[in-house]
């Protein structure tokens, strides 16, 4: 590989953003090129990062880029990733690789043929609460239940793509991460049943609020429950991660983590969230130069989307799914 490795960004947003200052404070890597949805937030990523702005298809497709980054709307995802990797380049995608387990093990056997990296980012699995989650998961024995809670208040919620049912996706896939956390803790799944509602907004395609309760049981007997709330319908926010097990619990508010073992009750340190995006960038590199293998593997995070698919499937048919 040599060095810069010439990049490309496809999004605007967030997670765009952080990519690119990544990438141009490493020495090995130097960000070219952009697309966005919008020609305002187009020139203003180009503006802010010193790009260039292509269209999406000719950026995939350029003869001088080594890597793509896919940062824009879950819904493309799987479009994008295949371009790209057709077209010679390595990819990062933020999760979800893509909207089906079918197509997601269609791109992993395109990344193989082609030799190319294939790295679904999943920087949940880097944070303070997960490492702290499996440092402390010893202490407590046989875990044998756990309850994961997101909600997030908002009022009024913005008319963007996270709000909206084909361009944001079904919300346990969407947001993956949850189920993924779960799966690198646990293991393998046996069954899902899942129940999802919408609040649809007054224009067509978009929602006020959305609520996703699955209840998944592991091959070792775990017992999980995953809620995902987020929109205008809730007025209380609730961050909360518990496991349980037949000598402890572990109980994490927020960033705020207990140990709790009878009448003993201590407090566990959770490191933090900031600058995940750049340890990401930076193991990616370390793959790409040196070899230095990555934390999460393509194939688990797909391991994660047919779980969350077979969620998708049960709140269709009202039946609990097999895996």
């Amino acid at each position: 590989m040599s060095s810069p490795l010439k990049v490309g960004i496809v999004g605007t947003g967030y997670a765009a953003a952080r990519r690119a200052e990544s990438l141009q404070a490493d020495e090995r890597s130097r960000p070219l090129y952009v697309s966005g949805h919008s020609p305002e937030s187009l020139d203003r990523f180009c503006r802010t990062h010193d790009l260039t702005g292509l269209d999406w298809r000719s950026l995939v497709t350029h003869p001088d880029l080594d890597l793509v980054v896919i940062a824009n709307i879950n819904r493309d995802h799987g479009s994008l990733v295949r371009a790209a990797l057709e077209s010679g380049k390595h990819v990062i995608v933020e999760y979800p690789l893509t909207t089906t387990p079918e197509e997601g093990r269609e791109l992993i056997e395109i990344a193989e043929k082609q030799k190319k990296l294939l790295h679904v980012e999943h920087i949940e699995l880097l944070g303070g609460l997960h490492r702290a989650q499996q440092q402390h998961l010893p202490e407590i024995g046989t875990p044998f239940h756990a309850r994961y809670a997101t909600v997030v208040p908002q009022n009024p919620v913005p008319r963007r793509w996270t709000f909206h049912r084909e361009l944001f996706g079904f919300p346990s896939i969407a947001a993956l991460s949850r189920i993924h956390r779960l799966t690198n803790l646990f293991g393998s799944v046996v069954s899902v049943s899942c129940q999802n509602r919408y609040w649809d907004a007054p224009e067509e395609g978009y929602f006020l609020a959305c609520l996703c309760e699955a209840k998944l049981l592991f091959s070792s007997g775990l017992m999980a429950g995953i809620t995902y709330g987020k929109g205008e319908v809730f007025h209380k926010s609730d961050r909360t991660f518990e496991i349980h097990g037949d000598r402890g619990s572990l109980v994490f508010d927020g960033e705020e983590g207990q140990l709790i073992r009878g009448e003993e009750s201590r407090s566990i340190e959770v490191g933090s969230r900031r600058g995940l995006f750049t340890k990401d960038t930076t193991m990616v590199l370390d793959y790409l130069f040196d070899a230095i293998p990555l934390y999460v593997t393509p194939r688990e995070s797909l391991y994660a989307l047919e779980v969350a698919h077979a969620c998708y499937q049960s709140s269709i048919t009202g039946q609990t799914v097999l895996l």
